[in-house]
């Protein structure tokens, strides 16, 4: 289990950062290259070099790592190799050596071991790290990496620390019910696959950057207050010294709602599915 660590502080910097400690879980700092592929950047712009995302840019060179969410090795035994650092997402990441020469990176449940077997398919253990239709497994199960769609890899709940809870199934029995983290509740397919266990590196929302330069490492730019900007800048911008937002509502730079708002769609297609929303009782 990943540990916050802190340094001395030798600067201002320093002294308000915090680290996770990689040498407690990381067992290697090389990727399989079989399994890494190069990346480009684009800086946040389209194909006109105009900015559609904001906040974007820089960073420190990264590779990606071919993440297996899909899981559809069925019936084939594998032993973890290494345990890993990924600069593309918050958990940690395992490369899985199968007993029929394959290699697959998977991410890492927590206490994950090198040397520990994981199987997947539906006749495997209910063990952490093994992944399985979620219609075979007990009720009240820890599971991540949940799919959406049969086939598809899973695409819910895989952030570092994270977990979801199979609380049942439906009347029908053609769904399961799943409580996220957020503490929605909602029906998903029981054919669908997830992996058993709590997602790895469950003290990353502790971390404290420290500085700017820190955000400046991971490609994330300054973001600038609407209320600082110029009228034609923004909706809140303008007016003499630090004005009021001087509408019903705040908005985002387009005139959307914003800050707490729901914004949501009253007829989106998944409405059916969600049995109670985050933030009910």
């Amino acid at each position: 289990m990943s540990t916050i660590k802190k340094y001395k502080p030798t600067s201002p910097g320093r002294r308000n950062s915090s680290v996770i400690d990689y040498k407690s879980v990381i067992t290697t700092d090389k990727s399989e290259k079989s399994l890494t592929v190069s990346i480009t950047k684009n800086g946040g712009r389209n194909n006109t070099g105009s900015i559609t995302v904001r906040h974007k840019g820089g960073g420190s060179k990264r590779k990606y790592r071919i993440i297996d969410f899909k899981r559809n090795k069925d019936d084939i035994l594998g032993k973890i190799a290494t345990i890993e650092y990924d600069p593309n997402r918050t958990s940690f990441i395992a490369l899985v050596h199968y007993i029929d020469g394959e290699k697959r990176y998977i991410i890492a449940t927590k206490d994950m071991q090198v040397g520990q077997m994981i199987m997947s398919g539906p006749n495997a253990d209910i063990k952490p790290g093994n992944n399985l239709p979620m219609n075979l497994m007990p009720e009240g199960t820890t599971i991540h990496n949940i799919e959406l769609k049969p086939g598809k890899g899973g695409e819910l709940v895989r952030s570092a620390g994270t977990s979801a809870q199979l609380l049942g199934k439906d009347d029908s029995e053609k769904y399961v019910i799943i409580k996220l983290a957020s503490g929605e509740v909602r029906k998903i397919l029981a054919k669908n696959r997830a992996t058993i266990g709590e997602v790895s590196n469950p003290s990353h929302n502790l971390v404290r950057w420290g500085k700017a330069g820190r955000n400046r490492y991971r490609g994330i730019r300054p973001t600038v207050r609407g209320s600082v900007m110029n009228p034609n800048d923004h909706p809140h911008g303008g007016g003499e010294g630090k004005s009021p937002i001087g509408r019903p509502a705040p908005l985002t730079p387009w005139g959307k709602k914003a800050l707490g708002v729901k914004t949501r769609k009253k007829n989106k297609q998944s409405n059916k599915y969600i049995i109670r929303r985050k933030g009910e009782n």
